[in-house]
């Protein structure tokens, strides 16, 4: 029984290649389109060498730099040229996005079940207090629990670390293991896809479902004048 499943397992890959049943058809179009996008990742991770390697802009903290809806490719923090902070930015006159420095995505606190921040590293600290930050002194010390970066959105008025996030608490340094890796360009508007990803989905299947039913519509119109 086994043998003769294993021959007629051939004949079934034919027949689903070739078969004029609407839902078949419309397998074979959802299987095409996991493909490509998994193609795509695929690509993706190994040009970028991280996941994900790209992500969607979901607030105005980087504006105008970055704007909600820029899709942003991720690359490891050393790949295509040596990670600079702010810091290291301003003595080099390495920028990028009109600032010194990279702008870095990574799992606040390393929690990993929430969306990852996409801010620019300014400096790295040590454990103790910091005096200054982009080279001006605080009016109060602030002490790093570790080591880590400090992280900044462009259009924020102060950084990460002296403020909260809902469900996670005071940010902490960032520590190498939690930077997921660094903001290589954005594409405007693209973003908007993977933000509205069901609705994207939706929308798909259901337009490929109206194009099975009016080809079969076609077929069966076809069908009948020849028939006459």
């Amino acid at each position: 029984m086994v043998k003769t499943r294993i021959r007629d397992f051939p004949g079934l890959i034919t027949s689903f290649r070739t078969s004029d049943h609407w839902a078949v058809s419309l397998a074979r179009d959802l299987l095409w389109i996991a493909a490509v996008v998994g193609g795509i990742a695929l690509v993706l991770y190994l040009i970028c060498g991280t996941w994900p390697a790209v992500v969607a802009i979901e607030s105005k903290s980087m504006d105008p730099h970055m704007k909600v809806g820029d899709l942003v490719v991720v690359v490891q923090k050393d790949r295509y040229g040596a990670f600079q902070t702010w810091l290291d930015g301003s003595v080099s006159n390495y920028t990028r996005y009109d600032e010194y420095g990279d702008v870095i995505i990574y799992r606040p606190n390393g929690v990993t079940n929430v969306t990852p921040i996409i801010h620019r590293a300014i400096q790295h600290v040590d454990v103790g207090p910091v005096t200054e930050i982009k080279g001006e002194k605080l009016r109060e010390n602030y002490t790093a629990v570790h080591p880590g970066y400090i992280t900044w959105g462009d259009n924020n008025p102060v950084p990460d670390q002296f403020a909260g996030l809902q469900g996670i608490g005071i940010l902490e340094p960032v520590k190498d293991e939690w930077v997921i890796g660094k903001a290589l360009f954005a594409i405007p508007l693209i973003g908007y896809f993977p933000l509205n990803i069901w609705i994207v989905v939706i929308v798909m299947a259901i337009v490929m479902i109206l194009h099975e039913i009016y080809l079969r519509s076609n077929e069966q119109g076809t069908g009948q004048k020849r028939s006459r």
